[in-house]
């Protein structure tokens, strides 16, 4: 059986987003880590997904865990 959330981590954190009815605007990185410079210098990694919020601030957390927040509508920024 396959899961439900087997694509690619990114875009199941982006289905979790649309399921639960929040808006986003999608920011596009580079496919390769090593061109990820400016994402690296707002985030402090360069391992994707992430979620920016309007203030500037970055979650970024494994996309089960993110997915997890989103669907439980514990989707805040970092304190």
């Amino acid at each position: 059986m396959i899961s439900k959330w087997s694509g690619h981590p990114c875009w199941n954190v982006q289905k979790a987003l649309d399921e639960a009815g929040i808006e986003y605007e999608l920011a596009l990185e580079p496919a390769l880590r090593r061109n990820r410079t400016d994402y690296e210098q707002r985030a402090g990694t360069r391992v994707l997904p992430a979620i920016e919020f309007e203030d500037g601030t970055i979650l970024r957390e494994d996309s089960k865990e993110l997915i997890e927040r989103i669907k439980t509508g514990r989707l805040t920024p970092p304190a």
